[in-house]
C-alpha cells in the first residue's frame, strides 16, 4: 500500500484507512512548521539506522538530529481532520545514491530516518502507519507562543517525551520549491518517501535560540544531542507525501 516501483512517476491512488477514511495518494497538505538541527553522537545515532543509510556527519564523531513540529491545517482538502505532529529525524542518505545530503537540499534538515513521530489524532497515526510506516503513536502536543517564542511540549501515554523552545524568525526570508525525502520501514522494507515543499521559509544558522529539555520516553537521552542549534527554521506552504519506494529495488 502505497508503494512506487522505481523510476516510475506517481499516479493517484486512492486509500481507505483502518480508521475508514479514503485519502488521495501523492497526499497534499497546508501546513506551518518549525524546525531545529542539533549535533548528536554519531555511534548511537548511526547505530539505529539500516544498513542501507548513513548518517549525516556534521563533525568527525558528530551526526545530525532534526527536531520537527508540524501543523497540518488541511489534509487532502479535509479528508483528515487538522493535527500536529512532532517527528524526530536522523538526517541521513543512501551511500550509493547521487542526491546530495539531505541538509544542503532543503533547510532544515526536514527529511531523513524517521526515529519517532507522535501525533494528535488517530486517523492521522492510521495514515502514517499504514501508507508508508512512519512510527506515529497519538500523543499529547502543546504549542504555547510568548512574542517570536515558541513552546513545544509533547508528552506520550503521560510521560514527558521532550519540550522544545524556539525563537521564530521574525520573518520570511524567500519563497522556496525544494524536494527531500524521508525513510521508514514498512512490512520489513526500507522505503524511501519523495517529499517535496512549496512555501515560504525562514531560516537562521547557529545560535542558542532553541532549547530542549528531553523526558524518559524514548532512547532520546542516549543520543549526546547538543545544545547548540546547527539550524533553525520556519516555514508554511504545501507539503506533498508521494507514495514510498523500496529501497532495494533501486
Amino acid at each position: 500500500m502505497g508503494l512506487a516501483d522505481d523510476g516510475e512517476e506517481s499516479v493517484e491512488e486512492q486509500v481507505t484507512l483502518s480508521t475508514g477514511q479514503t485519502v488521495t495518494l501523492p497526499l497534499s497538505t497546508d501546513v506551518t512548521m518549525m524546525s531545529v538541527v542539533f549535533s548528536a553522537a554519531l555511534d548511537p545515532v548511526r547505530a539505529l539506522l539500516p544498513s542501507c543509510l548513513s548518517p549525516v556527519r556534521v563533525g568527525r564523531k558528530r551526526a545530525a538530529v532534526t527536531f520537527l513540529f508540524v501543523r497540518y491545517h488541511s489534509v487532502d482538502d479535509g479528508s483528515l481532520e487538522p493535527y500536529d505532529e512532532f517527528g524526530v529525524l536522523i538526517p541521513a542518505t543512501r551511500p550509493s545514491s547521487r542526491a546530495t545530503p539531505i541538509l544542503s537540499r532543503l533547510p532544515g534538515g526536514v527529511g531523513g530516518y524517521v526515529h519517532s513521530l507522535p501525533v494528535t489524532t488517530e486517523p492521522s497515526r492510521a495514515l502514517g502507519d499504514e501508507v508508508w510506516g512512519y512510527p506515529k503513536v497519538v500523543g499529547d502536543i502543546e504549542l504555547t507562543e510568548s512574542g517570536q517564542r515558541r513552546r513545544i511540549r509533547v508528552a506520550i501515554d503521560g510521560e514527558q517525551f521532550i519540550t522544545l523552545e524556539i525563537d521564530q524568525p521574525p520573518e520570511f526570508d524567500f519563497s522556496v520549491s525544494a524536494t527531500t525525502e524521508s525513510y521508514t520501514v514498512l512490512d520489513g522494507t526500507v522505503i524511501r518517501e519523495p517529499l517535496s515543499f512549496d512555501g515560504e521559509l525562514g531560516m537562521r544558522l547557529p545560535s542558542k535560540r532553541a532549547s530542549y529539555t528531553l523526558g524518559d520516553w524514548g532512547s532520546l537521552k542516549t543520543f549526546d544531542i547538543g545544545e547548540r542549534a546547527l539550524i533553525r527554521c520556519y516555514g508554511r506552504g504545501t507539503f506533498v507525501v508521494h507514495p514510498g519506494k523500496p529501497i532495494h529495488s533501486e
